[in-house]
């Protein structure tokens, strides 16, 4: 299962808190469920749920004296095919210049414009 397949099914609970996760970069599990506003059960359930769906990482270790876990966000899949246009790939991939102006802009607009659906 793909990740947006699998966040799809998300609860709302569970999507509030992997968008918590996101946003922040990483949270300590014991201020998460804080910040969601749910009890420390529900939160442990959301991060378990989310960690087994391969969405976040979640790590043990040591946070204002007591055991927790630091949640943080995955690697998401990413789609090349927004960077794509037939079988071109953007000419401003890895410049560092961009000119909207080059030639080989102007095919790759020209291979967008033409392409099949």
């Amino acid at each position: 299962m793909s990740a947006s397949e699998a966040e799809a099914d998300l609860s709302s609970d569970e999507r509030a808190g992997l968008e918590l996760i996101r946003e922040s970069g990483g949270i300590h599990q014991s201020d998460f469920w804080k910040e969601l506003d749910i009890s420390s059960r529900k939160g442990s359930r959301i991060a378990e749920v989310l960690e087994s769906l391969s969405l976040i990482k979640r790590t043990q270790t040591v946070y204002s004296g007591h055991t927790t876990y630091y949640l943080e966000p995955a690697a998401r899949d990413l789609e090349f095919a927004m960077l794509m246009a037939g079988d071109m790939l953007s000419p401003f991939i890895g410049e560092e210049e961009i000119n909207a102006n080059s030639n080989a802009f102007s095919q790759w607009l020209m291979n967008l414009a033409y392409e099949e659906y």
